[in-house]
């Protein structure tokens, strides 16, 4: 098993609040929220970071991307949201598996 603290998510293995999960993607609850709501987005196969992602992966970076406004809005942000994803040391990733945090306020 991977030593990655999102891979171990993925597999079950750490638990976390749940959002959305199909067979590539599992979105679920930040353990350290910086809004009313706070979720990430990330694939289930492992990749670094953005940085490290190839264009084998663009259909995967389309779906992740496409699920952040519909999940948004199932979690309550339906006046709008923001979108970030770390990308390296330099770019505040703390996490090395790519992942894009979805957050804001109800309302």
């Amino acid at each position: 098993m991977s030593a990655c603290l999102f891979c171990k998510i993925a597999a079950g293995t750490i638990p976390s609040k749940i959002v959305y999960e199909d067979e590539d993607v599992l979105a679920f609850h930040d353990i350290n929220p910086i809004a009313p709501v706070h979720f990430l987005i990330i694939p289930k196969r492992h990749i670094d970071s953005l940085a490290h992602a190839t264009a084998d992966d663009e259909a995967l970076l389309g779906k992740l991307l496409a699920l952040a406004p519909r999940l948004a809005a199932e979690q309550g942000l339906k006046n709008g949201f923001k979108t970030a994803i770390n990308t390296g040391r330099g770019g505040g990733q703390e996490v090395f598996h790519l992942h894009i945090h979805v957050f804001g306020h109800p309302g």
